[in-house]
């Protein structure tokens, strides 16, 4: 069975925000002595991911 893939289409302020607080969340796993490379990767993922314009129309 396939995965079901998410898309998550975010402005240059939200993505600042969620990469800001996926660090935050790296740097508490740390504290806790647990592993954060589940959080390395989604972080990669933001950082790397492709611009896409997408028009809006208000209706």
């Amino acid at each position: 069975m396939r995965e079901k893939k998410t898309h998550l289409y975010v402005d240059s302020r939200e993505k600042s925000l969620l990469l800001h607080s996926l660090v935050e969340l790296k740097n508490q796993l740390i504290q806790q002595g647990k592993y954060g490379d589940c959080v390395d990767e989604l972080i990669f993922k933001v950082a790397n991911a492709p611009i896409k314009k997408v028009k809006i129309e208000y209706v």
